[in-house]
Protein backbone atom coordinates (compact mmCIF):
# COMPACT_ATOMS: atom_id res chain seq x y z
CA UNK A 1 0.00 0.00 0.00
CA UNK A 2 1.30 3.10 -0.94
CA UNK A 3 1.74 6.62 0.98
CA UNK A 4 -1.46 8.83 -0.14
CA UNK A 5 -2.14 12.46 0.12
CA UNK A 6 -5.04 14.24 1.66
CA UNK A 7 -5.62 16.06 -1.48
CA UNK A 8 -5.47 12.71 -3.79
CA UNK A 9 -8.07 11.04 -1.38
CA UNK A 10 -10.35 14.06 -1.53
CA UNK A 11 -10.00 14.36 -5.17
CA UNK A 12 -10.57 10.46 -5.88
CA UNK A 13 -13.37 10.48 -3.47
CA UNK A 14 -15.13 13.03 -5.38
CA UNK A 15 -14.55 11.70 -8.58
CA UNK A 16 -16.31 8.15 -7.27
CA UNK A 17 -19.08 9.77 -6.08
CA UNK A 18 -19.95 11.23 -8.95
CA UNK A 19 -19.83 8.16 -10.92
CA UNK A 20 -20.95 5.97 -8.02
CA UNK A 21 -24.07 4.74 -10.70
CA UNK A 22 -25.55 1.60 -10.49
CA UNK A 23 -26.34 0.50 -7.11
CA UNK A 24 -23.86 -1.36 -4.57
CA UNK A 25 -22.60 -3.67 -6.91
CA UNK A 26 -21.50 -1.28 -9.47
CA UNK A 27 -20.32 1.26 -6.73
CA UNK A 28 -17.89 -1.44 -4.93
CA UNK A 29 -16.58 -2.86 -8.45
CA UNK A 30 -15.54 0.98 -9.46
CA UNK A 31 -14.22 1.34 -5.75
CA UNK A 32 -12.22 -2.05 -6.40
CA UNK A 33 -11.14 -0.24 -9.76
CA UNK A 34 -10.03 2.81 -8.75
CA UNK A 35 -8.53 2.14 -5.23
CA UNK A 36 -7.06 -1.10 -5.36
CA UNK A 37 -6.28 -2.46 -9.16
CA UNK A 38 -5.28 1.20 -10.22
CA UNK A 39 -3.95 3.32 -7.42
CA UNK A 40 -3.03 0.59 -5.15
CA UNK A 41 -4.26 2.25 -1.97
CA UNK A 42 -5.05 -0.63 -0.36
CA UNK A 43 -4.97 -4.64 -0.80
CA UNK A 44 -6.92 -6.63 -2.06
CA UNK A 45 -7.24 -8.72 1.35
CA UNK A 46 -7.79 -5.77 3.26
CA UNK A 47 -10.49 -4.64 0.54
CA UNK A 48 -12.09 -7.75 1.37
CA UNK A 49 -11.80 -8.02 4.31
CA UNK A 50 -13.53 -4.37 4.65
CA UNK A 51 -16.81 -5.36 2.65
CA UNK A 52 -17.32 -8.28 4.78
CA UNK A 53 -17.25 -5.67 7.77
CA UNK A 54 -19.91 -3.55 5.50
CA UNK A 55 -22.11 -6.24 5.44
CA UNK A 56 -22.45 -6.67 8.69
CA UNK A 57 -23.72 -3.37 9.56
CA UNK A 58 -27.09 -1.78 9.06
CA UNK A 59 -26.66 0.88 6.15
CA UNK A 60 -25.36 1.15 2.56
CA UNK A 61 -22.40 -0.70 2.34
CA UNK A 62 -20.94 0.90 -0.74
CA UNK A 63 -20.95 4.33 1.07
CA UNK A 64 -19.57 2.67 4.29
CA UNK A 65 -17.03 0.78 2.22
CA UNK A 66 -15.81 4.64 1.08
CA UNK A 67 -15.51 5.74 4.77
CA UNK A 68 -13.43 2.40 6.20
CA UNK A 69 -10.96 3.33 2.98
CA UNK A 70 -10.44 7.37 4.03
CA UNK A 71 -10.05 5.91 7.77
CA UNK A 72 -7.56 3.69 6.60
CA UNK A 73 -5.84 6.44 4.42
CA UNK A 74 -6.73 9.34 6.85
CA UNK A 75 -8.12 8.60 10.05
CA UNK A 76 -10.90 9.98 11.02
CA UNK A 77 -11.12 13.00 9.13
CA UNK A 78 -10.12 10.68 5.47
CA UNK A 79 -13.47 8.76 6.63
CA UNK A 80 -15.24 11.15 7.06
CA UNK A 81 -14.42 13.36 3.78
CA UNK A 82 -14.45 9.99 1.89
CA UNK A 83 -18.13 8.63 3.05
CA UNK A 84 -19.40 12.61 2.43
CA UNK A 85 -18.40 12.96 -0.72
CA UNK A 86 -19.38 9.57 -1.89
CA UNK A 87 -22.99 10.91 -0.46
CA UNK A 88 -23.20 14.70 -1.22
CA UNK A 89 -23.11 14.44 -5.10
CA UNK A 90 -26.30 12.41 -5.33
CA UNK A 91 -28.00 13.46 -2.22
CA UNK A 92 -27.67 17.43 -4.36
CA UNK A 93 -29.02 15.79 -7.35
CA UNK A 94 -31.70 14.39 -5.90
CA UNK A 95 -32.90 16.83 -3.47
CA UNK A 96 -32.54 19.04 -7.13
CA UNK A 97 -35.33 16.38 -8.46
CA UNK A 98 -37.68 16.45 -5.56
CA UNK A 99 -38.03 19.97 -6.05
CA UNK A 100 -39.13 19.75 -9.39
CA UNK A 101 -40.96 16.84 -8.79
CA UNK A 102 -42.90 18.74 -6.03
CA UNK A 103 -43.90 21.80 -8.03
CA UNK A 104 -44.37 20.04 -11.21
CA UNK A 105 -45.60 16.44 -11.05
CA UNK A 106 -49.08 17.47 -11.40
CA UNK A 107 -48.13 18.70 -15.36
CA UNK A 108 -49.55 16.30 -17.35
CA UNK A 109 -46.74 15.71 -19.69
CA UNK A 110 -44.85 15.26 -16.05
CA UNK A 111 -46.90 12.37 -14.95
CA UNK A 112 -46.68 10.93 -18.24
CA UNK A 113 -43.17 10.22 -17.83
CA UNK A 114 -43.18 9.03 -14.25
CA UNK A 115 -46.14 6.47 -15.50
CA UNK A 116 -43.34 5.04 -17.80
CA UNK A 117 -40.68 5.09 -14.18
CA UNK A 118 -43.08 3.33 -12.10
CA UNK A 119 -43.87 0.65 -14.80
CA UNK A 120 -40.00 0.18 -15.04
CA UNK A 121 -39.24 0.41 -11.27
CA UNK A 122 -41.65 -3.22 -11.18
CA UNK A 123 -39.31 -4.74 -13.31
CA UNK A 124 -35.93 -3.52 -11.92
CA UNK A 125 -37.37 -4.53 -8.45
CA UNK A 126 -38.03 -8.37 -9.47
CA UNK A 127 -34.60 -8.04 -11.31
CA UNK A 128 -33.15 -7.12 -7.23
CA UNK A 129 -35.28 -10.07 -6.08
CA UNK A 130 -33.61 -12.58 -8.66
CA UNK A 131 -29.86 -11.01 -8.08
CA UNK A 132 -29.80 -11.27 -4.25
CA UNK A 133 -31.27 -14.81 -3.87
CA UNK A 134 -28.68 -15.94 -6.37
CA UNK A 135 -25.92 -15.06 -3.56
CA UNK A 136 -28.26 -15.67 -0.60
CA UNK A 137 -29.94 -18.83 -1.14
CA UNK A 138 -27.55 -21.27 -0.80
CA UNK A 139 -29.43 -24.31 0.62
CA UNK A 140 -32.92 -25.24 1.82
CA UNK A 141 -33.05 -23.60 5.07
CA UNK A 142 -32.24 -20.07 3.34
CA UNK A 143 -34.89 -20.65 0.92
CA UNK A 144 -37.31 -21.40 3.81
CA UNK A 145 -36.37 -18.16 5.97
CA UNK A 146 -37.02 -16.21 2.35
CA UNK A 147 -40.50 -17.75 1.82
CA UNK A 148 -41.08 -17.35 5.51
CA UNK A 149 -40.43 -13.53 5.71
CA UNK A 150 -42.64 -13.28 2.89
CA UNK A 151 -45.38 -14.66 4.54
CA UNK A 152 -45.05 -13.21 7.78
CA UNK A 153 -44.95 -9.80 5.76
CA UNK A 154 -47.72 -10.21 2.23
CA UNK A 155 -50.14 -12.03 4.31
CA UNK A 156 -49.73 -11.53 8.74
CA UNK A 157 -48.33 -8.12 8.00
CA UNK A 158 -45.63 -8.68 10.66
CA UNK A 159 -43.12 -5.45 11.16
CA UNK A 160 -40.34 -5.70 9.31
CA UNK A 161 -38.33 -5.13 12.35
CA UNK A 162 -39.70 -8.04 14.03
CA UNK A 163 -38.51 -9.84 11.07
CA UNK A 164 -35.55 -9.05 10.98
CA UNK A 165 -34.67 -9.73 14.44
CA UNK A 166 -35.75 -13.11 14.37
CA UNK A 167 -34.25 -13.98 11.31
CA UNK A 168 -30.92 -12.33 13.00
CA UNK A 169 -31.33 -14.44 16.38
CA UNK A 170 -32.23 -17.83 14.44
CA UNK A 171 -29.44 -17.19 12.44
CA UNK A 172 -26.99 -17.22 15.39
CA UNK A 173 -28.65 -20.00 16.89
CA UNK A 174 -28.29 -22.09 13.68
CA UNK A 175 -24.52 -21.23 13.28
CA UNK A 176 -23.76 -22.66 16.62
CA UNK A 177 -25.73 -25.62 15.67
CA UNK A 178 -26.29 -26.23 12.35
CA UNK A 179 -23.37 -24.46 10.82
CA UNK A 180 -23.91 -26.48 7.62
CA UNK A 181 -27.22 -25.30 6.85
CA UNK A 182 -26.12 -21.57 6.35
CA UNK A 183 -22.99 -22.50 4.51
CA UNK A 184 -20.74 -19.96 6.17
CA UNK A 185 -17.10 -19.46 4.70
CA UNK A 186 -14.37 -20.99 6.81
CA UNK A 187 -12.89 -18.48 9.72
CA UNK A 188 -9.33 -17.70 8.57
CA UNK A 189 -6.55 -18.77 10.81
CA UNK A 190 -3.99 -16.86 12.20
CA UNK A 191 -3.53 -14.70 15.83
CA UNK A 192 -6.07 -11.87 16.27
CA UNK A 193 -4.77 -7.86 16.11
CA UNK A 194 -6.77 -4.90 16.93
CA UNK A 195 -5.95 -1.57 17.35
CA UNK A 196 -8.69 -0.48 19.15
CA UNK A 197 -9.70 -0.47 23.05
CA UNK A 198 -13.07 -0.99 24.58
CA UNK A 199 -12.47 2.53 26.52
CA UNK A 200 -11.90 4.24 22.49
CA UNK A 201 -14.94 2.25 21.05
CA UNK A 202 -16.90 3.45 24.08
CA UNK A 203 -16.09 7.33 23.46
CA UNK A 204 -16.29 6.81 19.57
CA UNK A 205 -19.65 5.53 20.14
CA UNK A 206 -20.83 8.23 22.67
CA UNK A 207 -19.34 11.18 20.40
CA UNK A 208 -21.32 9.86 17.35
CA UNK A 209 -24.36 9.46 19.22
CA UNK A 210 -24.54 12.65 20.13
CA UNK A 211 -24.14 14.45 16.85
CA UNK A 212 -26.75 11.86 15.42
CA UNK A 213 -29.36 13.22 17.62
CA UNK A 214 -28.23 16.83 18.31
CA UNK A 215 -30.48 17.89 15.07
CA UNK A 216 -33.21 15.77 16.63
CA UNK A 217 -32.68 17.53 19.96
CA UNK A 218 -32.56 20.85 18.11
CA UNK A 219 -36.25 19.85 16.28
CA UNK A 220 -37.70 18.86 19.50
CA UNK A 221 -36.68 21.86 21.83
CA UNK A 222 -37.54 24.89 18.86
CA UNK A 223 -40.99 22.66 17.30
CA UNK A 224 -42.00 20.17 19.61
CA UNK A 225 -42.38 16.51 19.29
CA UNK A 226 -45.69 16.97 16.93
CA UNK A 227 -44.40 18.83 14.13
CA UNK A 228 -43.44 16.34 11.16
CA UNK A 229 -39.66 17.41 11.74
CA UNK A 230 -40.11 15.44 14.87
CA UNK A 231 -41.73 12.71 13.09
CA UNK A 232 -39.44 12.34 10.39
CA UNK A 233 -36.06 12.66 11.97
CA UNK A 234 -37.29 9.73 14.25
CA UNK A 235 -38.73 7.31 11.67
CA UNK A 236 -35.91 7.47 9.50
CA UNK A 237 -33.50 7.32 12.64
CA UNK A 238 -35.12 3.93 13.58
CA UNK A 239 -35.17 2.94 9.56
CA UNK A 240 -31.30 3.62 9.75
CA UNK A 241 -30.74 0.75 12.28
CA UNK A 242 -32.80 -1.75 10.15
CA UNK A 243 -31.59 -1.24 6.83
CA UNK A 244 -29.68 -4.75 6.27
CA UNK A 245 -29.57 -6.17 3.30
CA UNK A 246 -29.97 -2.55 1.24
CA UNK A 247 -32.64 -0.22 0.39
CA UNK A 248 -34.68 -2.68 -1.38
CA UNK A 249 -35.39 -4.43 1.40
CA UNK A 250 -36.66 -1.60 3.80
CA UNK A 251 -38.76 -0.02 1.11
CA UNK A 252 -41.63 -1.71 1.16
CA UNK A 253 -41.89 -1.09 5.59
CA UNK A 254 -41.03 2.88 4.83
CA UNK A 255 -43.68 2.97 2.28
CA UNK A 256 -45.85 1.20 4.47
CA UNK A 257 -45.29 3.70 7.15
CA UNK A 258 -45.02 6.71 4.92
CA UNK A 259 -47.79 6.26 2.66
CA UNK A 260 -50.53 4.65 5.15
CA UNK A 261 -49.41 5.57 8.44
CA UNK A 262 -48.02 9.15 8.15
CA UNK A 263 -49.91 10.20 5.47
CA UNK A 264 -46.35 11.40 3.41
CA UNK A 265 -47.20 10.84 -0.12
CA UNK A 266 -49.02 8.23 -2.03
CA UNK A 267 -48.07 4.87 -3.51
CA UNK A 268 -47.57 5.57 -6.88
CA UNK A 269 -45.00 8.67 -5.49
CA UNK A 270 -43.55 5.82 -3.40
CA UNK A 271 -42.56 4.34 -6.86
CA UNK A 272 -41.85 7.76 -8.32
CA UNK A 273 -39.25 8.16 -5.66
CA UNK A 274 -37.53 4.92 -5.78
CA UNK A 275 -36.79 5.94 -9.76
CA UNK A 276 -35.71 9.14 -9.48
CA UNK A 277 -32.90 7.21 -7.00
CA UNK A 278 -32.11 4.43 -9.82
CA UNK A 279 -31.11 7.78 -11.84
CA UNK A 280 -28.37 9.46 -9.25
CA UNK A 281 -25.25 8.56 -8.30
CA UNK A 282 -24.86 7.21 -4.77
CA UNK A 283 -26.77 4.73 -2.01
CA UNK A 284 -30.11 3.91 -3.18
CA UNK A 285 -31.33 4.54 -0.07
CA UNK A 286 -31.12 8.21 -1.44
CA UNK A 287 -34.64 7.37 -1.95
CA UNK A 288 -35.63 8.11 1.60
CA UNK A 289 -34.10 12.39 1.40
CA UNK A 290 -37.05 12.28 -1.30
CA UNK A 291 -39.56 10.99 1.09
CA UNK A 292 -38.30 13.20 3.81
CA UNK A 293 -39.04 16.07 1.36
CA UNK A 294 -42.07 15.52 0.29
CA UNK A 295 -43.21 14.64 4.01
CA UNK A 296 -42.21 18.29 5.04
CA UNK A 297 -43.22 20.34 1.87
CA UNK A 298 -47.45 18.78 2.84
CA UNK A 299 -46.56 19.83 6.90
CA UNK A 300 -45.11 22.88 6.12
CA UNK A 301 -45.83 25.14 9.35
CA UNK A 302 -44.58 27.32 10.43
CA UNK A 303 -41.94 27.39 7.39
CA UNK A 304 -42.71 27.56 3.55
CA UNK A 305 -43.02 24.49 1.82
CA UNK A 306 -39.70 25.11 -0.07
CA UNK A 307 -37.96 25.64 3.63
CA UNK A 308 -39.81 23.05 5.32
CA UNK A 309 -39.52 20.60 2.35
CA UNK A 310 -35.43 21.39 2.46
CA UNK A 311 -35.00 21.28 6.39
CA UNK A 312 -36.74 18.10 5.70
CA UNK A 313 -34.85 16.07 3.46
CA UNK A 314 -31.44 17.87 5.38
CA UNK A 315 -33.12 16.02 8.58
CA UNK A 316 -33.43 12.65 6.80
CA UNK A 317 -30.14 12.55 4.90
CA UNK A 318 -28.30 13.61 8.19
CA UNK A 319 -30.36 10.62 10.45
CA UNK A 320 -29.52 8.26 7.36
CA UNK A 321 -26.28 8.32 6.89
CA UNK A 322 -24.95 9.42 10.38
CA UNK A 323 -24.79 6.15 11.90
CA UNK A 324 -22.94 4.43 8.77
CA UNK A 325 -20.00 6.59 10.56
CA UNK A 326 -20.80 5.61 14.10
CA UNK A 327 -20.42 2.06 12.69
CA UNK A 328 -17.57 2.44 10.42
CA UNK A 329 -15.64 4.59 13.57
CA UNK A 330 -16.32 2.31 16.09
CA UNK A 331 -16.24 -1.46 14.65
CA UNK A 332 -13.63 -0.64 11.83
CA UNK A 333 -11.00 -1.24 14.20
CA UNK A 334 -12.03 -4.08 15.87
CA UNK A 335 -12.41 -6.06 12.16
CA UNK A 336 -10.16 -9.04 12.42
CA UNK A 337 -12.16 -10.07 15.94
CA UNK A 338 -15.73 -9.43 14.31
CA UNK A 339 -14.70 -11.69 11.60
CA UNK A 340 -14.37 -15.05 13.72
CA UNK A 341 -17.60 -14.58 15.33
CA UNK A 342 -19.45 -17.67 14.10
CA UNK A 343 -23.03 -16.50 15.94
CA UNK A 344 -22.77 -13.13 14.25
CA UNK A 345 -21.92 -14.57 10.66
CA UNK A 346 -24.63 -16.74 11.22
CA UNK A 347 -27.11 -13.77 12.14
CA UNK A 348 -26.09 -11.92 8.98
CA UNK A 349 -26.64 -15.19 6.34
CA UNK A 350 -29.89 -15.72 7.97
CA UNK A 351 -30.74 -12.09 7.49
CA UNK A 352 -29.46 -11.74 3.89
CA UNK A 353 -32.11 -14.88 3.27
CA UNK A 354 -34.85 -13.36 4.70
CA UNK A 355 -34.29 -9.97 2.76
CA UNK A 356 -34.92 -11.84 -0.05
CA UNK A 357 -38.34 -12.29 1.11
CA UNK A 358 -38.78 -8.50 1.99
CA UNK A 359 -37.82 -7.60 -1.47
CA UNK A 360 -40.03 -10.04 -2.90
CA UNK A 361 -42.93 -8.38 -0.58
CA UNK A 362 -41.79 -5.12 -2.24
CA UNK A 363 -42.33 -6.29 -5.94
CA UNK A 364 -45.70 -7.56 -5.03
CA UNK A 365 -46.51 -4.04 -3.37
CA UNK A 366 -45.20 -2.09 -6.06
CA UNK A 367 -47.10 -4.43 -8.82
CA UNK A 368 -50.27 -3.63 -6.74
CA UNK A 369 -50.36 -0.53 -6.39
CA UNK A 370 -48.83 0.35 -10.03
CA UNK A 371 -50.29 -1.61 -11.67
CA UNK A 372 -54.33 -1.45 -10.15
CA UNK A 373 -56.20 1.88 -9.30
CA UNK A 374 -58.43 0.22 -6.27
CA UNK A 375 -57.27 -2.22 -4.09
CA UNK A 376 -59.72 -3.70 -1.07
CA UNK A 377 -58.28 -5.10 1.84
CA UNK A 378 -59.42 -8.82 2.89
CA UNK A 379 -59.08 -10.30 6.31
CA UNK A 380 -59.21 -13.88 7.14
CA UNK A 381 -58.45 -14.51 9.99
CA UNK A 382 -54.77 -13.44 10.83
CA UNK A 383 -54.10 -13.03 7.19
CA UNK A 384 -54.51 -9.87 5.47
CA UNK A 385 -54.77 -9.70 1.63
CA UNK A 386 -54.74 -7.20 -0.60
CA UNK A 387 -56.93 -7.76 -3.35
CA UNK A 388 -56.84 -5.57 -6.72
CA UNK A 389 -59.88 -5.05 -8.47
CA UNK A 390 -59.36 -6.30 -11.96
CA UNK A 391 -61.51 -3.24 -14.11
CA UNK A 392 -58.82 -1.07 -12.35
CA UNK A 393 -55.79 -2.45 -14.47
CA UNK A 394 -53.84 0.55 -15.99
CA UNK A 395 -53.06 -1.33 -19.39
CA UNK A 396 -50.33 0.94 -20.17
CA UNK A 397 -48.35 0.59 -17.12
CA UNK A 398 -48.93 -3.27 -17.73
CA UNK A 399 -47.34 -2.56 -21.26
CA UNK A 400 -44.61 -0.75 -20.25
CA UNK A 401 -43.62 -3.10 -17.71
CA UNK A 402 -43.13 -5.92 -19.90
CA UNK A 403 -41.39 -3.80 -21.91
CA UNK A 404 -39.10 -2.82 -19.22
CA UNK A 405 -38.45 -6.70 -18.31
CA UNK A 406 -37.59 -7.57 -22.03
CA UNK A 407 -35.14 -4.61 -21.75
CA UNK A 408 -33.58 -5.84 -18.54
CA UNK A 409 -34.00 -9.71 -18.54
CA UNK A 410 -33.63 -10.37 -22.62
CA UNK A 411 -31.79 -7.71 -23.86
CA UNK A 412 -29.40 -6.96 -20.92
CA UNK A 413 -29.81 -3.25 -21.07
CA UNK A 414 -28.56 -0.90 -18.15
CA UNK A 415 -30.88 0.43 -15.52
CA UNK A 416 -30.38 4.07 -16.99
CA UNK A 417 -31.38 3.24 -20.35
CA UNK A 418 -34.37 0.98 -19.46
CA UNK A 419 -35.63 4.29 -16.70
CA UNK A 420 -35.23 6.55 -20.03
CA UNK A 421 -36.77 4.16 -22.95
CA UNK A 422 -39.86 3.98 -20.34
CA UNK A 423 -40.31 6.98 -19.59
CA UNK A 424 -40.51 7.89 -23.48
CA UNK A 425 -42.91 5.22 -23.49
CA UNK A 426 -45.11 6.34 -20.53
CA UNK A 427 -45.59 9.81 -22.32
CA UNK A 428 -46.32 8.22 -26.13
CA UNK A 429 -49.12 5.61 -24.41
CA UNK A 430 -50.32 8.63 -22.33
CA UNK A 431 -51.51 10.47 -25.59
CA UNK A 432 -53.57 7.28 -26.09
Amino acid sequence: MRSVSFGELVRVSARIGFLSFGGPAGQIALMHRELVDERQWVDEGSFLRALNLCHLLPGPEAQQLATWIGWRLHGTLGGLVAGMLFVIPGALVMLGLSILYALAAKISIVAAIFLGVKAAVLAIVVQAVLRVAGRALKGPFQRVLAVLSFVALALLDAPFPLVILIAGVTGAIVARRRPNWLKLHAVPDGAVTTIASPARTAGTVLGWLVLWWAPMLLVFVTLGPDHVLWDIGLFFSKLAIVTFGGAYAVLAYMAQQAVETMGWLRPEEMADGLGLAETTPGPLIMVTQFVGFLGAWRAPAPFSPLVAGLLGAGLTTWVTFAPCFLWIFAFAPWMARLERMTGLQGALAAITAAVVGVIANLSLWFALHVLFARLDTVRLGPVQLLVPDPASLDWRAAVIALAAALLLFKWRQGMVRVLGICAVLGLCLSQL
